[in-house]
């Protein structure tokens, strides 16, 4: 007994350990995920970059090993194309795929309106939905887009989690970040979103009032007119892809 209390005491030592090593590990795997994604989203790695993994690595100041998991994850995500013996690249974003990606925004969003009404929201989440209405029409206001833009994000966000259906949450969070870099890059180059704010007033209204059908038929018709213009303006202007 004494001995194997003694070989017990022995072994918990390692097991912590280990269990702090992998929790390391999970850590640098996270935050170099979090800030590869984050210099793509703001083109700071824009479309067609091509790094090695061990470029990546410096650039981080990391080893190569949470660089890989990361970038596996990014992959998977649609954000990149992991090539061996070349590492990775950014992947561009064409107009063709901003079809494909806002058709399935716009059946997944305008469904997360539809289980926003259905489900009813407390007044603290219809609350978060009005204040996003209200710090786009002040971004408006002062002719801010950047803030309009991120105003817009917030309120998409807070009516998806609405829904309370955590694979459609998942699913439009991918889509979204495959779709980021061409709404910011053609922020300046679209008409003043103003109908866009008056799209999501109704939105919200429609949900308060429980009215599932209004809702969802609202935020389609704003989708539809939303990913309609971003392709029509990518082909008009010659941008292949970003």
């Amino acid at each position: 007994m004494a001995n194997a209390a003694m070989a017990d005491n022995f072994r918990r030592p390692q097991r912590a350990v280990a269990k702090a090593s992998i929790t390391e590990d999970k850590s640098q795997r996270d935050r170099a995920y979090a800030e590869i994604r984050r210099r793509i989203l703001e083109n700071e790695l824009p479309a067609g970059v091509q790094m090695l993994e061990t470029e990546v690595a410096d650039m981080l100041r990391m080893s190569r090993t949470p660089v890989r998991e990361a970038l596996i994850k990014l992959a998977d995500e649609g954000l990149v194309e992991v090539r061996p013996r070349h590492g990775m690249q950014v992947k561009p974003v064409s107009a063709d795929d901003m079809r494909e990606i806002y058709d399935v925004l716009t059946s997944l969003e305008s469904t997360a309106a539809c289980l926003a009404a259905e489900r009813g929201l407390s007044e603290a989440e219809l609350a978060g939905l009005d204040n996003a209405v209200a710090e786009m029409d002040a971004a408006l206001g002062r002719g801010d887009l950047k803030a309009w833009a991120q105003a817009d994000q917030t309120f998409h966000d807070l009516l998806v989690t609405g829904s309370g259906n955590r694979r459609l949450q998942d699913i439009v969070a991918q889509l979204r970040d495959q779709a980021h870099r061409v709404r910011m890059a053609t922020l300046t180059l679209r008409p003043l979103p103003t109908a866009s704010n008056d799209d999501h007033r109704a939105v919200v209204a429609a949900i308060r009032d429980r009215d599932s059908a209004t809702a969802r038929q609202v935020h389609r018709e704003h989708r539809k007119r939303s990913g309609t213009m971003l392709v029509e303006l990518l082909r008009r202007l010659g941008l292949g892809a970003l």
